[in-house]
């Protein structure tokens, strides 16, 4: 008796069992969604900073240290 009632408990119908696919994958688009979304933010608001003046100025000031030594070695 107890053993049918768990077993009946247990058992998922088709329907219940697509009712919650349904909602699982609705989360998960949603999620998608807004994943998309907010990378075209990103990506638009990285092209505006890339054309500012800002971001020329500290590229231009930059330099390159790896070509020459720190310390003399020959001495």
């Amino acid at each position: 008796m107890l053993n049918n009632m768990l077993f009946k408990a247990l058992v998922v119908t088709t329907e219940q069992l697509t009712m919650i696919l349904i909602a699982v994958a609705s989360i998960f688009l949603i999620f998608i969604i807004h994943a998309i979304i907010k990378m075209y933010k990103l990506k638009a608001e990285n092209k505006k900073l890339m054309e500012t003046n800002a971001f020329r100025d500290a590229d231009d000031s930059y330099k390159d240290f790896t070509s020459s030594h720190l310390y003399d070695i020959d001495n």
